[in-house]
């Protein structure tokens, strides 16, 4: 049986992967995350708790198990922290992608790697796997690093792109602006939405399912994976607002530069799907057709 090795197994799209993994009697699947196993199911895959951040933790697990693929989702993802806590965003997002990768070339195994839009500075978007990256925040930084760092160093690498993953799974660390929308429209009280940034919202369970045809079509170089429709962040929640039958007269729109964040953001970000969907067979749901994915989960 083909192995597969997951990191980041208790984060968003860590849970729809082992969701799609167990479905699949043809892989054995290893699922590893920091600390107690949050996934709901424990039985028909191997659970190991495991610190990406240190080097001889990731080098024992990844040769006792020898996995044919390593599908690295764990990251530090709040861009704000990132731009606070640099060395915290480098030792995860930099660091651990080192470690992982010298574990996989001793094993030979096929490294699939997630990165995102923010390496880019949204001057030009939707873009293209062969566009220049030009970062705004550390965020970003540590992110275009680590895709650095995998080109130069590791045998076999694909580079899986995402943007703004929305979802819903069990015991969930943090939020995603589908559920924020949601609750804070649902309370009533007046909130302020950004009108100056541009995104492709990601329903989680298109993303996993990208990964997974990299994974089986063993397909290498970089791949856009994120949801088809483009909009601004106030139109997300708009459209949320909309389909659950909610208050729009709520939401006032605001200018980025309103909210002190730590971090700058690319204003308009997006990605051409082409050639996910040529090589891979990608093809993701529309935004309305992912909450309502959402809907039936919660």
């Amino acid at each position: 049986m083909k192995k597969v090795l997951l990191t980041g197994s208790n984060g968003l799209l860590g849970q729809k992967l082992i969701n799609l993994y167990l479905r699949d009697k043809t892989i054995a699947l290893i699922a590893t995350a920091r600390g107690e196993n949050r996934y709901p199911v424990k039985n028909g895959y191997t659970y190991v708790s495991m610190d990406v951040t240190n080097a001889s933790n990731v080098q024992d697990i990844i040769t006792l198990h020898k996995p044919d693929t390593i599908i690295h989702t764990a990251a530090m993802t709040n861009v704000d922290a990132c731009e606070t806590d640099q060395e915290g965003a480098e030792k995860l997002n930099v660091d651990a992608v080192e470690y992982l990768v010298d574990a996989a070339n001793a094993v030979e195994a096929h490294f699939i790697h997630l990165s995102t839009d923010f390496i880019f500075d949204g001057e030009d978007g939707p873009y293209t796997e062969e566009a220049e990256p030009e970062p705004l925040s550390y965020y970003g930084e540590t992110k275009l690093a680590a895709e650095n760092m995998v080109r130069n160093q590791c045998d076999k690498w694909s580079i899986a792109r995402t943007i703004l993953v929305y979802g819903i799974v069990h015991d969930m660390s943090r939020s995603n602006i589908v559920l924020w929308a949601k609750g804070a429209l649902e309370k009533g009280q007046p909130i302020n939405v950004v009108n100056d940034q541009v995104r492709s919202p990601t329903l989680a369970e298109d993303l996993a399912i990208g990964c997974k045809l990299i994974e089986q079509k063993e397909a290498e170089g970089v791949f856009n994976l994120s949801g088809k429709d483009q909009m601004s962040i106030v139109e997300i929640v708009e459209r949320v607002a909309d389909y659950f039958s909610l208050d729009k007269s709520i939401i006032t729109q605001v200018s980025s530069k309103t909210l002190n964040q730590a971090a700058q953001r690319p204003p308009i970000t997006g990605f051409d799907l082409t050639k996910s969907e040529e090589v891979l067979g990608y093809h993701p749901r529309s935004f309305e057709e992912g909450i309502a994915v959402l809907m039936e989960q919660l």
